[in-house]
C-alpha cells in the first residue's frame, strides 16, 4: 500500500492561497487598509503588479505610491510587460531627467509632472514625495503603497487624503525609514513621524487585516532557514526551491588561496566566511577591502556558472549578477577602486540602503562590524545585516576580521530605554550572533 505524505510543503500552492486571500480582502473587504508582510524575494513586486491589474480590471482606477524613482520606473515597466494595453500614468517631478528613458518606448504609458493630466487613467504611479505635492484632484478609491516599511509615517500622512482605501506591501525585516534629523523627541509617541508608515498605521488601526507571504523565491534552500530564524522569528518563511534545485559551479579549479577556498565552500553550501586576523582597523580597512576585491576577481576568473529553475542549462556568472555590499559609502568607494585596480567592472558595489530590494546570483559582503573597536547602533541595526544577507540566489560570501563575537559580548547596549517604544526583536546582538554562529561552520581563515 502506498503511503501519501500529506505534510509535504508545496511552496507554489501556499503562496497562491495567501495571494488569493490578499486580493479578496483588497477588492471585496470592508477595511480601509490591508497590510502585507513580505520576506526577501517573496514576490512583493509581482503582488503589487497583479493587484493593480485586478483593481483596474474591476473598474477601480488607483494610485500607486513607491519610495524612489527607480522603484516607480520598475513598476511601470513590469505593468507594461504584463499588460501592454493597460493605460498607465507616470507622475514625475520637474527635474531635468525625472524618469527612466526606457519608459518612452512604452506606448501605453503617459508621463506628466501634473496629476491633473493623468486623471482618468487606470493606474497612476509616483513617489511618495511627488504625491505629497498633489492637490486639487478627486481622491482615488484605491491606492497601493509599495515598500511601505521604508515609508515614514509623516510621508503617509501627507498623501492619505488622496485615497479612500489602500493595500500596504513591504518587508518588515529591512532597514527602517531614513531620516536626516533626530527624532528622539517623538520616540514612544503614537504619532512619531520617523516611525514606519505600517507601524503607525497598525498602532491606530489594530484591526486591519494582516497577511504574510510565506515563500521566498529568491533565497535558496541554504539561505532561507538562517534568514528566517535570524530576522523573522515570528513570521517564518521558506524557500520556494529545494536543496538540489540550484548549483554554483566553477570551470577553473581552485588555486588553494583563501579567496578560492571560500568560493568553493560557498559553492558547496551557499555560505562562506573569509576570516582575516583580528585587528582594529580604519573603516576602509585596506586588507579587508582588497580581500573583497580578490574574491570578486576570482569569481570571474574561475568561469563560474549557475544552474537554477530559471534556465534549462548552466548560465554563465557575469559581473552584472554579482554584488558587493558594505555598511558605508566610503567602504563601497574603496572596494570600487580596488576592483578597478584588478580590472573588474560591471559589478554592483553599494551600501545596504542602496542594494535594498535588488537581487543577484552571488553577493560578497564586508561585515558591518569587521575591525571595529565598538558596536554602535548603526552597525548593529538588524535591517542592515538582513539586507546584506538576503540579496543572493545562490551564494553569499562574508569577509570579516576575527573577533566580532567577542566585540558583541564586550559591548552591551547602552542606548537609553524609551517608554512606549516597541522593542525590535530580534535585536542587533541576537541577529549578529545567529548569523556569525552559522557562518562559523563555513569559515575559511586567511592571512593576506
Amino acid at each position: 500500500m502506498t503511503v501519501v505524505n500529506e505534510s509535504v510543503f508545496d511552496p507554489g500552492a501556499a503562496a497562491d492561497r495567501e495571494v488569493a486571500a490578499i486580493l479578496h480582502n483588497t477588492l471585496h473587504g470592508s477595511h480601509r487598509g490591508v497590510v502585507v508582510d513580505s520576506p526577501p524575494g517573496a514576490g512583493k513586486s509581482t503582488l503589487v503588479v497583479r493587484a493593480a491589474r485586478e483593481l483596474a480590471a474591476a473598474g477601480r482606477p488607483l494610485m500607486v505610491v513607491a519610495q524612489t524613482n527607480a522603484q516607480v520606473d520598475d513598476l511601470v515597466v513590469r505593468l507594461a510587460e504584463k499588460d501592454s494595453e493597460l493605460p498607465v500614468g507616470r507622475l514625475h517631478s520637474n527635474d531635468p531627467d525625472p524618469y527612466d528613458k526606457a519608459l518612452d518606448a512604452l506606448p501605453n504609458v503617459r508621463k506628466s509632472a501634473k496629476a491633473a493630466e493623468l486623471t482618468g487613467l487606470d493606474v497612476v504611479i509616483s513617489t511618495a514625495a511627488k504625491w505629497a505635492h498633489v492637490q486639487g484632484v478627486e481622491p482615488w478609491r484605491h491606492a497601493i503603497v509599495d515598500e511601505a516599511y521604508q515609508m515614514r509615517s509623516d510621508a503617509l500622512l501627507a498623501v492619505a487624503g488622496l485615497f479612500e482605501r489602500a493595500l500596504f506591501v513591504g518587508d518588515p525585516g529591512q532597514l527602517d525609514p531614513f531620516s536626516t534629523v533626530g527624532a528622539e523627541q517623538w520616540a514612544g509617541l503614537s504619532y512619531d513621524p520617523s516611525a514606519s508608515a505600517v507601524s503607525t498605521l497598525l498602532a491606530h488601526n489594530p484591526d486591519l487585516p494582516q497577511h504574510r507571504l510565506p515563500v521566498s523565491w529568491r533565497l535558496p534552500a541554504s539561505a532561507a532557514p538562517l534568514v528566517s530564524d535570524a530576522f523573522y522569528p515570528y513570521t517564518k518563511f521558506r524557500s520556494g526551491t529545494g536543496q538540489d534545485d540550484r548549483r554554483l559551479t566553477f570551470g577553473v579549479p581552485s588555486d588553494g588561496s583563501g579567496p578560492d577556498r571560500v568560493l568553493d565552500e560557498a559553492a558547496a553550501s551557499g555560505w562562506g566566511l573569509l576570516e582575516l586576523p583580528a585587528r582594529h582597523t580604519p573603516r576602509t580597512d585596506p586588507e579587508a577591502v582588497r580581500a573583497v576585491a580578490l574574491v570578486v576577481r576570482r569569481l570571474l576568473d574561475r568561469d563560474g556558472a549557475t544552474l537554477s529553475e530559471r534556465a534549462d542549462g548552466p548560465v554563465r556568472l557575469t559581473a552584472d549578477r554579482i554584488a558587493v555590499g558594505t555598511a558605508h559609502r566610503d567602504q563601497a568607494a574603496a572596494v570600487r577602486a580596488a576592483l578597478a585596480e584588478l580590472g573588474v567592472s560591471g559589478v554592483s558595489v553599494d551600501t545596504a540602503n542602496r542594494l535594498q530590494g535588488r537581487e543577484f546570483d552571488v553577493t560578497v559582503v564586508l561585515h558591518p562590524l569587521s575591525g571595529r573597536p565598538d558596536a554602535t547602533a548603526f552597525h548593529l541595526e538588524t535591517g542592515r545585516l538582513c539586507v546584506l544577507a538576503s540579496r543572493h540566489r545562490h551564494a553569499c560570501i562574508v569577509v570579516c576580521r576575527a573577533g566580532v563575537t567577542d566585540l558583541l559580548d564586550e559591548h552591551p547596549s547602552t542606548e537609553p530605554v524609551q517608554l512606549g517604544v516597541t522593542i525590535k526583536f530580534p535585536d542587533g546582538w541576537e541577529a549578529n550572533h545567529a548569523v556569525l554562529a552559522h557562518l562559523a561552520e563555513h569559515r575559511v581563515t586567511w592571512r593576506p
